[in-house]
């Protein structure tokens, strides 16, 4: 049985890839062939590689990603839809970080 913790800790990372890839993609050229590594040296745990190809093609097909080529590889740049939708789940966090 999953402890609390554990259950909480798996939710915000691994059920949530939405939020940490869009950061990723404010700051710079996305590359997807480093999206993996680039969420564990920043956010310190390693997502799955097919979650996050789904994610990266679901976040593209509704416009909160462009794709595009950086250094001759496929990147991917966050575009005004995303960031305001990256703003509304920063938003969020922060408010109920302060209720709890």
């Amino acid at each position: 049985m999953m402890e609390p913790f554990q259950r909480f800790k798996n939710t915000i990372t691994n059920g949530n890839l939405w939020i940490y890839i869009l950061a990723l993609a404010k700051e710079n050229h996305l590359q997807k062939s480093k999206v993996e590594s680039l969420i564990f040296e920043k956010f310190g745990f390693l997502p799955n590689k097919i979650t996050v190809q789904i994610v990266l093609k679901k976040l593209e097909n509704q416009e909160y990603l462009k794709k595009e080529k950086y250094h001759g590889e496929k990147s991917f740049r966050i575009t005004k839809k995303g960031e305001e939708e990256l703003k509304k789940m920063k938003d969020f966090s922060q408010d109920l970080l302060k209720k709890i």
